[in-house]
């Protein structure tokens, strides 16, 4: 799984330069195996990733942003509109991004049949 995560956030542009990629990596992991961090990304994700990393809640949430602006900017933008179940016409917010990657991963996990190589 963690081969997946790395792979998508390298495609998205998105490089392990950033410390927002290990948080985004940890994070979707953690939303696959329970989508209740979807609900409460500030109150829970956020907290467990800074735990694991020995951080604050604030910098993963920074740090997360800043990746996040850097997959929009000067990524492949691209893939991420089709990776999106909705039209995304802004920058998506941290949880947006959370709720793509790891719906796309499980979505393709489970009918590996319907993956299209990026």
């Amino acid at each position: 799984m963690e081969t997946e995560i790395y792979f998508l956030l390298h495609s998205l542009g998105i490089g392990a330069k950033y410390r927002g990629f290990r948080y985004l990596a940890y994070g979707i992991a953690l939303c696959m195996e329970d989508e209740d961090y979807l609900l409460r990304v500030s109150k829970t994700l956020y907290p467990k990733i800074a735990q694991t990393f020995q951080v604050s809640s604030s910098c993963v949430e920074r740090d997360i942003r800043t990746a996040i602006s850097v997959c929009w900017t000067r990524g492949n933008r691209d893939l991420l509109f089709s990776l999106s179940v909705h039209p995304l016409l802004t920058k998506p917010t941290n949880s947006e991004f959370f709720d793509i990657l790891s719906s796309y991963i499980k979505y393709y996990r489970a009918f590996p049949a319907c993956r299209q190589e990026a």
